[in-house]
């Protein structure tokens, strides 16, 4: 039997441009979830506000004695403010295990053993998170105002209401990120999802009941900075130009969740390291 030569070859393949992983990382953790029925059945049930949504703005626009169900900016930021409840399932559901069950399964290690930086692997995660979570908070409200237009037959109400599509886009952010970072920083720090989920839940109801508690105590809501989901509401209430909601000064709202989110960041890069490439 000839032995041929398994020599050096050259490789004969494509490159891939730099920096590009932590796209196929996104991909393949955003197509893993959509293959789970429960998980799609969750997504499909957040959608039902905004079902109910433009049934209203429908019947508001063709029958005058439903004028009172007619959009306003105020509708549109509690639309936002009633996905909150589909946006913490989905966070505990799709965010969990995202880096929790690599570290059960060792995959980190081969994760960056590979020309992969940790900060890619991040990218990637929080790519898998933020594409379920804007398609449950800024995908349905940009489509509210989209049937408002179709609806009415006009963009007079656009026209009229120009800061709405950019408040949208920048709450939408802001939650995704302050969510998304908090979430990924948790998984890290555990390899048992369920775990995980517990402890992104007790950040979540914990610190609403410490601030409940501190409400009943001195009878006043200049502490609310200390609830993860009032900051949130706070800061919303801002950027979409309504009255906020609490007496606790707007720049403490914003300086905790800018803490949040640096600490989250530095707990995942500590907690996301391994054997890199060096280029």
């Amino acid at each position: 039997m000839p032995i041929h030569d398994q020599g050096y070859r050259r490789y004969g393949g494509t490159r891939g441009p730099h920096g590009r992983a932590w796209i196929v990382i996104a991909r393949t953790g955003v197509q893993t979830l959509l293959k789970r029925r429960p998980f799609v059945g969750l997504l499909l049930l957040a959608w039902v506000p905004f079902l109910v949504r433009s049934v209203q703005i429908y019947a508001a626009v063709h029958f005058p004695q439903a004028a009172f169900f007619a959009p306003t900016t105020s509708m549109f930021r509690q639309f936002l403010e009633q996905q909150e409840a589909f946006l913490f399932f989905v966070t505990v559901y799709a965010g969990a295990g995202l880096i929790a069950n690599d570290r059960r399964a060792n995959a980190l290690q081969i994760y960056l053993s590979k020309p992969l930086t940790r900060y890619e692997y991040i990218l990637g995660k929080f790519g898998v998170l933020a594409t379920f979570l804007l398609s449950v908070a800024w995908l349905p409200a940009v489509l509210l105002l989209v049937v408002q237009i179709m609806f009415s037959g006009s963009f007079a109400f656009f026209a009229a209401n120009l800061n709405l599509l950019p408040a949208i886009t920048v709450f939408s952010i802001v939650q995704v990120l302050t969510i998304s970072t908090a979430m990924l920083a948790l998984s890290s720090l555990s390899n048992n999802s369920r775990y995980v989920g517990v402890l992104y839940a007790g950040l979540v109801f914990f610190s609403q009941a410490m601030w409940l508690v501190v409400l009943g105590v001195v009878r006043d809501s200049s502490l609310s900075w200390i609830s993860m989901p009032l900051n949130l509401n706070q800061v919303g209430d801002f950027i979409f130009g309504l009255p906020l909601r609490a007496n606790a000064p707007l720049p403490l709202s914003i300086l905790a969740l800018a803490l949040l989110v640096t600490v989250s960041g530095v707990v995942l890069d500590r907690r996301t390291r391994g054997v890199e490439v060096v280029k």
